[in-house]
């Protein structure tokens, strides 16, 4: 892929630069994890020290094509300039009047954000039809592109591949490391360590049936495990339950065996009366689930099975969390892992933290991003990549 060195002097050039700053916020609109935000910077920097007027374009949540205020990146913007010491431009519309005035009125090195790309039919149409005039418009407002939002690189989407193809284009720092980090995966130092967790196994169908020629262990905790304890014969109370992809389980928990990578299923959970903090909960093991209550996190022996496993790991992935982690009842489980994960970074293990959920969990239960090897910004695009697929937003920077 071409970097931000082989597109020369960028002295006064306008630098449309994709970023992802898909932040979670709360309900007053403030930012409660500003990971992304913060792994935006050092791209910026670069690109403000050599002379470029950044235009900064990025999506939020998912609006319907149209705007809608709850979704508005200004308190980004603000973030943003707080980041970087310099205030941030903000234009009102993606590619109207706001965006070309604020455009306009950029002095070298100074920097604009675009409001929400996803206000936008076009951004996320289906087809390049659908997509051109946004593309057509997006690419007017700058000179060269730079793609440095990796959360969003498996897309094919207006401003992640279509503007790639108008303008010239350069891979980011942020998604060359992304790159080079997730591509030791391929190649891992084994004992290599699989950790998924989350809702729903049907969101890792693809990424499971590619890990079980790839990893010598899988551990699976969060909602998901559920399902791959009913498919062991176990009753799971009102646990979340994929009925639907038991069968699948099945046979992934078969081909594993044939390939003799490890799956590492809880032992023990901690089961609710309901999805609240405040209901009333209690450990116990996986084969006397009751049946009026729900499994919402991984239990202690559990956590420390896991922990044990992963410690004795030279390559550790990990996606999603053990357990309803915003809840402090139901925080342990992923809190115990990731403290075995900064263990095994500091005895030189590679621990990758996959985006998303896992990202916000480890940073809320107060642990520092340079505890493990790499926290990646992309959840999504990190599985994909990881299943061997072809992710449109890189395709189209390559040479």
């Amino acid at each position: 892929m071409r970097t931000i060195d082989d597109l020369g002097d960028l002295t006064g050039q306008k630098v449309l630069l994709r970023s992802d700053l898909n932040v979670p916020l709360d309900d007053e609109g403030a930012i409660t994890d500003d990971g992304r935000v913060r792994a935006s910077v050092p791209t910026i920097k670069v690109l403000t020290e050599r002379g470029a007027r950044v235009i900064v374009c990025a999506h939020l949540g998912r609006p319907k094509g149209e705007p809608d205020p709850k979704y508005s990146l200004k308190p980004v913007a603000e973030r943003l300039g707080e980041l970087l010491g310099s205030p941030v431009a903000f234009a009102q519309d993606t590619v109207g009047d706001s965006a070309k005035a604020v455009v306009d009125s950029l002095e070298n090195g100074q920097v604009a954000l675009l409001e929400n790309l996803r206000f936008n039919a076009g951004e996320t149409g289906k087809t390049p039809q659908d997509r051109a005039e946004f593309a057509d418009q997006l690419a007017s407002l700058a000179d060269v592109f730079v793609s440095d939002g990796f959360g969003v690189v498996h897309r094919e989407q207006a401003s992640v591949y279509d503007v790639a193809e108008r303008l010239p284009q350069a891979a980011g720092g942020l998604v060359l490391t992304e790159v080079q980090v997730l591509e030791q995966l391929t190649k891992p130092r084994r004992p290599y360590a699989v950790v998924l967790g989350g809702a729903k196994v049907s969101d890792k169908l693809g990424v499971i049936e590619n890990l079980l020629k790839e990893a010598d262990l899988l551990l699976i905790g969060g909602g998901m495990a559920f399902t791959f304890l009913k498919a062991q014969g176990y009753e799971v109370g009102k646990s979340l339950l994929e009925e639907d992809q038991v069968a699948t389980v099945k046979g992934y928990l078969a081909e594993a065996e044939n390939h003799g990578v490890d799956i590492v299923l809880p032992v023990d959970v901690v089961a609710a009366t309901e999805f609240s903090a405040d209901a009333d909960h209690e450990v116990v093991p996986v084969d006397a689930i009751p049946a009026d209550r729900m499994g919402l996190d991984i239990g202690p022996d559990s956590a420390q099975l896991f922990a044990e496993k992963v410690t004795t790991a030279k390559t550790t992935f990990w996606n999603g969390p053990m357990g309803a982690f915003e809840m402090a009842p139901y925080a342990d489980g992923t809190k115990v892992l990731a403290q075995a994960l900064v263990d095994a970074t500091k005895a030189g293990a590679v621990t990758v933290v996959g985006g998303g959920d896992s990202a916000a969990a480890v940073r809320a239960l107060g642990f520092a991003d340079d505890d493990f090897t790499h926290i990646s910004t992309g959840g999504g695009a990190s599985l994909e990549y990881l299943e061997g697929k072809t992710l449109p937003g890189l395709a189209v920077l390559e040479d």
